[in-house]
């Protein structure tokens, strides 16, 4: 069963033709699917969702194209990218592999941000400043900063 309605699709589709303008990789760590109860394994039960939603996603625009890892068999893959929770996904593009990642099934606020997320990495724009972008340039130590979506 679909997750995203035709309409949805045919809009995304849209918007992704007309804002893409380079490609975007969605790299996502989830759990993979399995007939095998594990003791002492943590479920995670928005891991299918999150990653359907992310292949219909995907699927809108050739631009978008999707790499699912299993977060327990590639443990050191997933430290290197800052993943320590499920389901987990980076939205690469030129210029900015690694710096957006989200946390969780991306839902109704949070697929907006997605969206965006998206367009922002494969069209290297930003609303930015020109006095901000030379101040985060000029910063001398790396700032981590995260942001947390929801609409509470």
């Amino acid at each position: 069963m679909a997750l995203l309605r035709d309409e949805d699709v045919a809009q995304l589709r849209e918007l992704f033709a007309n804002e893409l303008t380079g490609d975007v990789t969605l790299v996502h760590y989830t759990q993979m699917p399995s007939k095998l109860v594990v003791p002492g394994a943590i479920p995670c039960p928005s891991c299918k969702d999150t990653a359907d939603l992310l292949d219909e996603l995907a699927a809108t625009s050739d631009r978008i194209s999707l790499e699912v890892h299993d977060f327990a068999a590639e443990t050191a893959a997933a430290s290197e990218h800052g993943v320590e929770k499920i389901p987990a996904t980076i939205v690469n593009g030129a210029g900015a592999s690694g710096h957006v990642r989200l946390f969780g099934l991306p839902s109704g606020y949070e697929f907006g941000t997605l969206v965006e997320d998206i367009i922002d990495v494969g069209s290297a724009r930003h609303d930015l400043s020109e006095t901000t972008v030379e101040t985060a340039r000029s910063l001398e130590d790396d700032v981590h900063i995260q942001v947390f979506v929801t609409p509470t």
